[in-house]
């Protein structure tokens, strides 16, 4: 277990928490949410021990392990990927380095003797011997291939590092483990092993995501970083949800009886007890919720942008046709002889292991990049508009933000300039921000208002979840599942695709898989399932 005791902390007259008093228990999974800033990367850091919080203790059951996971992706360049895992459980790891010394000495002592005697009886007891097989297993869990376990980290890509540096930290059962945006670049297959291994890990959690169906799937318990405070919820991310929208609603009915209030509560914690996120403590969370009072939900302080996009024009039957397109870099082929008929009213997203070649296919369409081979086609009817991955271009710029979006505009008019920054919580003061001092999720909301901006009926959105919090990600999925017109993106957000695609493109070595069905149907579709196989050759399929 692991607890706190009157945390605060505290940047110069800012605080962001104060007196914080919290338990987390074995067998729990929490889920740390906050709006961007609220200190949620903060807070793990504090319960790790990286942070000295200004004032208050952390505490830990004594004789218990806790693991967190590493960020810096160049620490570990010179280790072989295995090894790398392994390091995770430092007691055995030094164990381990201790052995290969001694048994490396050109004399061995009775001393030596006497101290491998030791090593070899600890090394067992933290079931040393099974440690390279599991550490194979969480690699090939997270989908890095088996010829790929003793390559040095310094050789595989940035993706493939965050995915060993996740198996470390699972790696030898932990008693506590600290979990800082561990689906970030996994691909959907991995995040679905990854909710499968919390779901059975029977110590504790506590993770930070901004991805809803992980912490749909995986948590027992909400923390929100709100107010200046941590309130704890019991249930997943949609309970806590639902339920801080009910305590607005009733906060701004103020007239309404009481015992109303207790009733719609009570019917929305009855509706929530029956479909608890983790079968094996169904029957405690129910108890627990049962005794939830109109005092312990709270309205949600953070506001949700506003995103609509709304075509100036119908496009026609005629919308986008790709013959034949093919791009290399070197000697490498990124994309492979693909050809698409778009139609009118396609929301099709993009999936695959391969984020190169999804993105090169949208920087071709775009004309920012030029095919090797193969061609391409709009309707004279269509209008795009289009989200790039990396945003950075946009805003090397000293312009404050009414005259960078004005720069996209036909209307220049300040009013109507700051009407659309507005939507993006861009109000007072926060419109005359410049540009380029915009954190990575203000960037995305400025992007995002410059695309509603152009009345495109065309959208190609690249990952544009990345960077923000909660709130604008499900501002942007409503959004986008109100849009009228046709849509392309790219994205790993499990909830984001399936609630808006209703059509699947898979990019794959040799070309593409094209379903129209939705993202569920798609990945559990066995002929799909042959294909990978056949295609990827690996136990573990990337999606």
């Amino acid at each position: 277990m692991i607890s706190t005791s009157n945390i605060t902390l505290r940047f110069g007259k800012r605080t962001l928490f104060e007196e914080v008093n919290l338990k987390f228990t074995p067998g729990n999974c929490y889920g740390i949410i906050g709006a961007n800033g609220s200190g949620k990367s903060t807070f793990i850091k504090i319960l790790s021990g990286d942070i000295e919080p200004s004032s208050g203790e952390i505490a830990i059951t004594p004789g218990e392990r806790l693991a967190t996971l590493k960020q810096d992706q160049f620490e570990f360049d010179s280790f072989e990927v295995i090894r790398t895992v392994m390091v995770g459980h430092k007691r055995l790891y030094t164990i381990m380095e201790e052995k290969d010394a001694l048994y490396a000495k050109p004399e061995f002592t009775d001393e030596d003797g006497i101290r491998i005697s030791e090593l070899e009886s600890e090394f067992a007891e933290l079931n040393g011997w099974e440690a390279e097989s599991e550490a194979a297993m969480l690699l090939s869990g997270l989908g890095i291939p088996d010829e790929s376990h003793y390559k040095l980290m310094s050789d595989l890509s940035g993706n493939e590092k965050v995915k060993v540096l996740l198996a470390q930290a699972l790696f030898g059962n932990p008693d506590i483990l600290l979990l800082d945006e561990p689906t970030n670049h996994l691909d959907i297959i991995s995040i679905g092993w990854l909710e499968d291994f919390l779901d059975k890990f029977k110590n504790t959690v506590i993770v930070i995501s901004h991805d809803r169906h992980f912490l749909n799937k995986v948590c027992t318990h909400i923390a929100d970083i709100d107010y200046g405070k941590i309130q704890m919820y019991t249930g997943n991310y949609d309970f806590w949800l639902e339920s801080s929208q009910l305590a607005l609603k009733q906060a701004k009915d103020a007239n309404k009886k009481i015992e109303a209030k207790r009733a719609e509560l009570q019917e929305f914690i009855s509706r929530f007890s029956a479909n608890a996120s983790k079968s094996k403590q169904a029957t405690s969370r129910k108890k627990q919720l049962e005794n939830l009072t109109l005092e312990d939900i709270k309205p949600s302080s953070r506001k949700m942008p506003y995103v609509a996009f709304k075509p100036n024009r119908e496009a026609g039957n005629n919308l986008l046709e790709i013959k034949n397109i093919s791009k290399l870099r070197g000697e490498e082929i990124i994309v492979n002889n693909i050809s698409i008929k778009v139609e009118k009213g396609d929301k099709i997203a993009f999936v695959g292991p391969n984020d190169q070649a999804k993105t090169t296919l949208f920087n071709i369409l775009m004309e920012e990049e030029n095919p090797d081979e193969g061609s391409f086609e709009w309707g004279i009817t269509t209008s795009c508009a289009y989200f790039p991955k990396d945003n950075a271009r946009y805003f090397d710029v000293d312009l404050n933000l009414i005259d960078w979006l004005r720069q996209y505009s036909k209307e220049k008019e300040e009013t109507y300039i700051r009407g659309f920054l507005g939507r993006m919580l861009f109000s007072g003061e926060e419109s005359l921000k410049k540009a380029n001092v915009l954190s990575g999720g203000e960037r995305v909301r400025c992007m995002l208002a410059r695309m509603m901006l152009t009345g495109a009926n065309v959208l190609l959105l690249d990952e544009p979840t990345n960077h923000l919090d909660l709130e604008a990600i499900s501002a942007l999925n409503n959004g986008l599942i109100d849009f009228k017109g046709t849509m392309m993106f790219i994205s790993h957000d499990h909830q984001f695709i399936q609630t808006i695609a209703n059509r699947i493109i898979e990019i794959i070595p040799n070309g593409i898989i094209d379903k129209r069905m939705t993202f569920d149907e798609y990945l559990s579709d066995e002929n799909i399932k042959n294909v990978h196989t056949s295609v990827y050759h690996a136990t573990t399929i990337n999606i």
